[in-house]
């Protein structure tokens, strides 16, 4: 089984920034595309950012020019650097991977980002 874990949350007025982190472990040992969602209350869960295996990046458009995901594969993490943050950003973020093999779709615990006005 493969474990993500996020680290980075908190709090943070609103034009700052966070750093978001995962990290995965377990019996995979290469993961397919990796990316970041989040569900603020009473909201379905949405995209935020992917990147794939080969670094290829899509991301919401709420969050184009602001947001940049990163992974670094030799250390199965992937990071979400997040700036000129606005209080729309609150929500629980979530990381998620996918391996090579069908079916291979995990799921962190999610983290806290709080944007204060």
């Amino acid at each position: 089984q493969v474990q993500l874990v996020e680290s980075g949350g908190g709090l943070v007025q609103a034009g700052g920034s966070l750093r978001l982190s995962c990290a995965a472990s377990g019996s995979i040992f290469r993961l397919n595309t990796m990316g970041w969602y989040r569900q603020a209350p009473g909201k379905q869960r949405e995209l935020v950012a992917t990147i794939t295996n080969s670094g290829s990046t899509n991301y919401a458009d709420s969050v184009k020019g602001r947001f940049t995901i990163s992974r670094d594969n030799a250390k199965n993490t992937v990071n979400l650097q997040m700036n000129s943050l606005k209080p729309e950003d609150t929500a629980v973020y979530y990381c998620r991977a996918t391996g090579f093999v069908r079916g291979a779709d995990y799921w962190g615990q999610g983290t806290q980002v709080t944007v204060s006005s």
